[in-house]
């Protein structure tokens, strides 16, 4: 997850809704069920970091009640610090691949399969269709497909979204969308999302524990690469505040 792509700039420049002014709202949503298990979850995410920003603490526990787990890495985030004089693209890219594996190890997931796709970073958009053709052979009927919000308002995430959305429709496997940058940009109530389709999952507080030192192998985006207004920080407190509640919340 980033907010810098060629195509979009910089879209989110603000601090965005304040996590308490969420925490006031309730809701009253429904879990998800998670009995009995699916048999194999596949996560399709854009960049590295959104599938433990988003889903990390569902991935525990469905890999807990014996899921298998895949996980579709589309990019590798090479475009989080355009104009960056600390790390070239490549190099870039290098330490996300590190960092999202990791990240896994800390979900105790470091033996699932990660998928490379390899599509440029804020690119996603034009590739759409040959991202589904990539993800398709990856499900089976009755399998989940957890992956990035169709209305999240990142272009890597919405056509990520739209691509895994395919790909499930043609596999007859069942799609579950999770909004990372939507906490961003709208409010409780908001007209513009889809809070009907809303269910939660409660997270234990070792799975809480577990999430968060996943968020933290990620350096490169919740810490400055250097003093250089190029390498600011991509993810910071208020953003993680967001994202590190005791509960994720997908949308069905």
């Amino acid at each position: 997850m980033h907010e810098d792509t060629p195509e979009a700039g910089r879209p989110f420049t603000d601090d965005g809704t304040p996590e308490p002014v969420w925490r006031a709202w309730q809701p009253g949503w429904s879990e998800l069920d998670l009995t009995p298990a699916p048999p194999a979850v596949v996560v399709v995410a854009p960049h590295p970091d959104d599938e433990v920003l988003g889903v990390g603490g569902l991935l525990v526990r469905l890999h807990g009640l014996g899921a298998a787990i895949t996980v579709v890495a589309v990019t590798d985030g090479d475009a989080s610090h355009p104009g960056s004089p600390t790390l070239a693209p490549a190099e870039l890219a290098r330490r996300r691949i590190a960092e999202q594996h990791a990240a896994l190890t800390a979900l105790g997931l470091a033996q699932v399969p990660v998928h490379r796709i390899g599509l440029g970073d804020g690119r996603v958009a034009g590739h759409e269709a040959a991202l589904a053709d990539q993800v398709e052979p990856l499900l089976t009927p009755g399998c989940w497909v957890l992956t990035t919000y169709t209305g999240d308002r990142h272009p890597d995430h919405e056509a990520t979204g739209r691509a895994a959305m395919l790909a499930a429709e043609r596999a007859g496997a069942r799609l579950l969308e999770y909004p990372v940058w939507t906490w961003h940009w709208a409010v409780p109530d908001d007209p513009r999302v889809p809070w009907a389709r809303a269910r939660t999952v409660p997270l234990p507080i070792p799975v809480q524990e577990a999430k968060r030192r996943a968020v933290d192998c990620y350096t490169t985006q919740i810490a400055p690469l250097s003093d250089d207004p190029a390498d600011s920080t991509v993810l910071g407190a208020q953003v993680l505040a967001r994202l590190l509640r005791p509960y994720e919340t997908l949308f069905v």
